[in-house]
């Protein structure tokens, strides 16, 4: 009996829960399958990635430890994301520290931009400067100052802002970067500079100065064989939009190497503001062909003014040899054609990619540089015609301060603005696949950055970089920037002594290259400069 009822119970027991039981055995089953199946998926691909690597022979690692060596290249590709979100410290990011940037950030969002608890900053290791303050800070100290560029020859002068866009290239930034860049630069009523690349529909969308750079391969002004076109050239100087024109010689990211445009990246877009065919390879020669000697470059420069309409004319260069430098006063004073304003870009860099050679080992760094140029022209005895710009790594009130106080006018800056566009140093400008649409060609990435946006952050980014800049000149206890001097500079050269730039450094008085250039430093240099040649005399 017992048996019969525990035999009935099993089956109620069955009859209740066998179905469930059942379709839960299947469904285990059937889930088991679909695991296998998406399993196999995944490790057929990876199986037969394996057998390639084991019997392929362009790479050992692979060859000889298939598929596991894959993981270096992906280690690779994320090693300068991991290293700056999750290694460095705020102080130890290259080119720009994660403070540096963070700054630039903040003032561009118009965030707080203060720091708490004291520097971070070691002020006893031999890197560290400062400026000097005063006891008497000057709160009377105007709101804005702006400076007259024009030399007496210039009929067209332009009222430049302390803090511009330095030059950066439609191709090499995307549209919406050069938008934005633009409705910035006109909302702040500072100006923008084209680099070489030509002055694209993108530079006219929204009216801001243009500064129009003219490189050695003349893109927009150019014939079909690369040769200057003055015709060309007049018709788009004389806009109204472009203030200023602005011959390149070189670069501080790669001084005297020139560069190439691969056609596969000369976009019909490219191609109009260049004006070079769609597809072809869009180079930029070394030097220029329009001159070869300093009076021949004044000369042509004289040219472009009155092409131009009467405005400014200038160069920018990542300074060399110190008797070129020289020889271009020489050709000034001989001629008395004189430049409006000259750019020093330090060997710094910038937005521009270069060999690695050229990078880390050509050209002079930027206070070197404007030491040297400052030096030429207050020398020489042409300050007062030729004003001088400093670019290479600007990015706040500070470096503004200590480049005015080495001789500059006013201060341009590239990569900062790029970061108050939302460049995160990715470090993948020459490769097309920047991931905030700054530097790219390609539609999809360009997509993320929105002009009218960033436009704004571009202008605010400027507003606050001069306020900061301006409670400076007022904790110095000076009436304006130019008042700065390499007394109110120093440095450290150990951690026991430290001096004033003015100590460290020889700063020539006006005339001093003419009336006793055996008394300075570049006496050789100057014995060696002929306005008829760049060669060294010898």
């Amino acid at each position: 009996m017992q048996n019969k009822a525990h035999i009935r119970s099993s089956s109620e027991l069955f009859m209740r829960f066998g179905p469930t039981l059942v379709v839960a055995l299947l469904t285990a089953l059937f889930v088991m399958v679909d695991w296998l199946r998406w399993g196999l998926v995944f490790t057929i691909p990876l199986l037969l990635l394996a057998v390639y690597d084991f019997f392929q022979r362009r790479h050992t690692l692979w060859r000889n430890y298939p598929l596991l060596a894959h993981v270096r290249w992906i280690m690779e590709d994320l090693r300068p994301y991991a290293r700056a979100y999750l290694v460095e410290g705020d102080l130890e990011g290259r080119p720009f520290n994660h403070q540096q940037r963070a700054l630039v950030y903040a003032r561009a969002k118009g965030q707080l931009d203060s720091h708490p608890f004291g520097t971070e900053l070691d002020v006893y290791s031999d890197e560290y400067e400062w400026l000097a303050h005063s006891m008497a800070p000057n709160a009377q100290a105007p709101a804005e100052w702006r400076v007259d560029v024009g030399s007496r020859q210039c009929t067209r002068p332009y009222s430049a802002s302390l803090l511009n866009i330095s030059a950066m290239s439609f191709g090499s930034l995307s549209a919406n970067a050069i938008m934005a860049l633009n409705k910035g630069a006109a909302a702040g009523n500072f100006y923008h500079d084209t680099g070489e690349g030509g002055i694209s529909r993108y530079h006219r969308s929204h009216g801001g100065d243009i500064v129009w750079e003219i490189g050695s391969g003349y893109f927009g002004c150019r014939t079909e064989d690369g040769a200057f076109d003055p015709e060309r050239f007049a018709q788009s100087a004389r806009g109204e939009q472009v203030k200023m024109v602005e011959i390149k010689l070189s670069q501080g990211a790669k001084p005297g190497h020139g560069g190439v445009l691969p056609g596969s990246k000369v976009t019909e877009e490219i191609a109009a503001a260049r004006g070079v065919p769609v597809g072809s390879d869009c180079i930029s020669p070394p030097a220029h062909s329009t001159f070869s000697t300093p009076i021949q470059m004044l000369e042509w420069a004289a040219q472009l003014r009155e092409l131009s309409g009467g405005k400014p004319v200038g160069i920018k260069l990542c300074v060399g040899k110190p008797h070129e430098v020289f020889a271009l006063m020489k050709a000034m004073r001989e001629t008395g054609i004189t430049l409006d304003y000259i750019v020093v870009d330090g060997a710094e860099g910038g937005t521009g990619a270069a060999p690695v050679e050229f990078s880390n080992r050509v050209g002079m760094p930027l206070r070197e540089g404007l030491i040297l140029m400052r030096n030429a022209l207050v020398g020489s005895g042409l300050k007062p015609e030729v004003k001088l710009v400093a670019a290479g790594m600007v990015h706040s009130g500070a470096g503004m301060a200590m480049n005015f106080g080495l001789g500059a006018d006013w201060c341009n800056a590239g990569r900062a603005f790029m970061f108050a566009l939302g460049c995160v140093q990715s470090m993948k400008c020459h490769n097309d696949m920047c991931p905030t649409g700054v530097a790219t060609q390609d539609a999809t990435r360009q997509r993320g950055l929105v002009p009218m946006e960033k436009a704004e952050r571009v202008a605010r980014f400027q507003r606050h970089t001069l306020h900061s800049f301006r409670e400076m000149i007022v904790a110095m206890g000076l009436d304006n920037p130019w008042q700065i001097t390499p007394a109110h500079i120093s440095e450290r050269q150990n951690s026991a002594q430290s001096d004033s730039l003015d100590h460290i450094h020889r700063f020539l008085e006006p005339g001093q290259l003419l009336d006793s250039p055996e008394s300075t430093p570049y006496a050789k240099a100057w014995a060696a400069a002929r306005a008829d040649t760049f060669a060294e005399a010898v």
